[in-house]
C-alpha cells in the first residue's frame, strides 16, 4: 500500500525543511496528491529517493535509457506533421509498425529517411494529400499550433476548414482507425476560453470517436526535461475498450544522468559579451544570480518589468531534468546553457534530452536540427503513449501502469470535468 504522509511530517522524518520539499515539488521533481479529505499528501517512497539524490548526493545507478521492447509490430499507424520522428520512433519502439508518414518540413522529412529508410515518408503540405484507401489501426498527429478560433459556437467537420486540425480530422474520416491521437501543446486548453478544445472533441464526436485528453508531464515518463503536452486520444465508437493513458512514473532522470557519455557534436556558440555574463551564472541559476549593476545592464529594460523572467541568463542544474527545450538553445527569453561549461547546450545534448538514441541523425543546418529535436515528442513518452495504445488495441492492459479516462459522452452529458 502506498505511504502516504503530509508534508511537515515527511519533513520530520526526513529532517529537511517543509520549503524544501515544496520547492522540490515546485520545481517538478515530486508530486503532491490529494487525501479522502483533500488535504495535499505525499508518497513517502518517492520523497525517500528525492531525498538521496538532492540531499544525500548517494551515487546512483543511472536512469536514463530510450525505452525499447521486442514486442512483434502487431499494430500499424499513419502519422500526419511527423517532424524529426520523435512520436514515431517512440511508437516503434513499443511495437507499432508505420505505414505513412507525412511530413512538409524538407529537413525532418530527409531526417526520417535517412534514419528510417524502410518507413513510408512523404514530404508534401497535408493539405494536398488525400488518404483515400489507405488503412491503418492507428492515425496520429501533434497537429500545429494555430491563431483560430471557434468562436464559441458548436461548429461540426466542415466548419474547421482551413486549419490543419481540420486535415488531422480529414485524415480520421478517411482511414477510419481504430484508434486517432492528437497531441498539442498545454495552452490549447485555456485557448479561447476552452472554447476551441470543446468544439475539436466534439468535431471528433461527429466523427464517430468517444474522446479524452490528459496533460502528460514528461518528466515523470523516463525523459529528462520538464515539457507538458496535452495528448487526446479517440476511440472508434463500435469498438468497446477502454481509453488509456500512462500513468506517471515516482521519479525523474536528471540532466547528469542524461549527458552521461554523450558523442561532441555541433552546437551554437555564445558572442564573448553574452559568454562572460553566463559564466557568472551558478548551476541552476538565472540573472538574478548577478551582480545588480551588470543585472540592468544584461536585462535592459526587462529590468523594471513584472515577472519572474526566469529564463533569462539560464544556467541549467546537473540535479534535476531539464527546462523544456525550445527551437534554439541561445534564446534570451530561454537560455539553455549547459550546467557546467559556458555554452548553449548542443546538437546531442539536446537529443538525449529527447531521448533520441545516439545513432539517430539530423539532416540540414545546426539550426534546422536544433528546431527538428526542440519541436519533437520526447523519444521515451512516444514510448509510454504506444504502449497504452497497444494496451487498447490488444485488450491486455496492466492497469497498475496506466490511468483509465472516461469517455466524451460522459464529458459532454455534463457528469464529469475530464480536467
Amino acid at each position: 500500500m502506498t505511504n502516504l504522509t503530509t508534508v511537515s511530517d515527511a519533513s520530520k522524518l526526513l529532517d529537511v525543511s517543509v520549503d524544501t520539499i515544496r520547492r522540490w515539488e515546485k520545481k517538478g521533481l515530486i508530486k503532491a496528491r490529494r487525501d479522502e479529505k483533500n488535504y495535499r499528501v505525499f508518497d513517502m517512497e518517492e520523497l525517500r529517493r528525492a531525498h538521496d539524490k538532492y540531499v544525500g548526493r548517494e551515487a546512483q545507478h543511472s536512469r536514463f535509457v530510450v525505452l525499447k521492447n521486442t514486442r512483434v509490430k502487431k499494430y500499424s499507424s499513419i502519422e500526419l506533421f511527423a517532424g524529426a520522428g520523435g512520436l514515431a520512433l517512440g511508437m516503434e519502439n513499443a511495437g507499432i509498425k508505420h505505414n505513412l508518414l507525412v511530413e512538409i518540413d524538407k529537413n525532418a522529412a530527409s531526417t526520417l529517411k535517412l534514419n528510417r529508410p524502410d518507413w513510408k515518408v512523404i514530404c508534401s503540405d497535408v493539405r494536398q494529400y488525400s488518404f483515400e484507401g489507405l488503412t491503418a489501426d492507428i492515425v496520429t498527429g501533434g497537429f500545429p499550433c494555430q491563431a483560430f478560433s471557434f468562436a464559441g459556437n458548436q461548429l461540426g467537420f466542415e466548419d474547421a476548414r482551413g486549419t490543419l486540425f481540420y486535415e488531422l480530422a480529414r485524415c480520421i474520416n478517411e482511414v477510419r482507425p481504430k484508434i486517432a491521437v492528437g497531441e498539442n501543446v498545454r495552452g490549447l486548453l485555456a485557448h479561447d476560453n476552452g472554447r476551441t478544445l470543446k468544439a475539436m472533441l466534439s468535431i471528433f464526436d461527429e466523427l464517430g470517436y468517444r474522446v479524452a485528453y490528459k496533460v502528460l508531464r514528461a518528466q515523470y515518463f523516463d525523459v529528462p526535461q520538464k515539457r507538458e503536452r496535452l495528448v487526446i486520444v479517440a476511440v472508434r465508437k463500435d469498438l468497446d475498450f477502454p481509453i488509456l493513458f500512462p500513468k506517471e512514473r515516482d521519479y525523474t532522470v536528471s540532466m547528469r544522468e542524461a549527458l552521461q557519455d554523450v558523442p561532441p557534436s555541433q552546437g551554437q556558440e555564445y558572442p564573448k559579451k553574452k559568454h562572460d555574463v553566463l559564466k557568472l551564472i551558478p548551476p541552476g541559476g538565472y540573472w538574478r544570480d548577478l551582480p545588480i549593476e551588470l543585472q540592468k545592464e544584461y536585462m535592459g529594460g526587462s529590468y523594471f518589468l513584472g515577472g519572474g523572467k526566469t529564463g533569462m541568463a539560464r544556467r541549467l542544474a546537473w540535479d534535476e531534468p531539464s527546462l523544456t527545450l525550445t527551437c534554439s538553445p541561445a534564446q534570451k527569453q530561454t537560455e539553455r546553457c549547459h550546467p557546467e561549461e559556458t555554452r548553449p547546450l548542443n546538437i546531442r545534448e539536446y537529443a538525449r534530452i529527447q531521448t533520441f538514441p545516439d545513432d539517430w541523425q539530423f539532416d540540414g543546418s545546426v539550426s534546422s536540427q536544433y528546431k527538428q529535436i526542440g519541436n519533437a515528442v520526447p523519444v521515451n513518452l512516444g514510448f509510454h503513449i504506444g504502449q497504452c495504445l497497444i494496451a487498447m488495441l490488444s485488450g491486455k492492459a496492466d492497469y497498475s501502469m496506466m490511468d483509465e479516462l472516461p469517455s466524451y459522452d460522459e464529458y459532454k452529458s455534463g457528469q464529469l470535468e475530464l480536467l
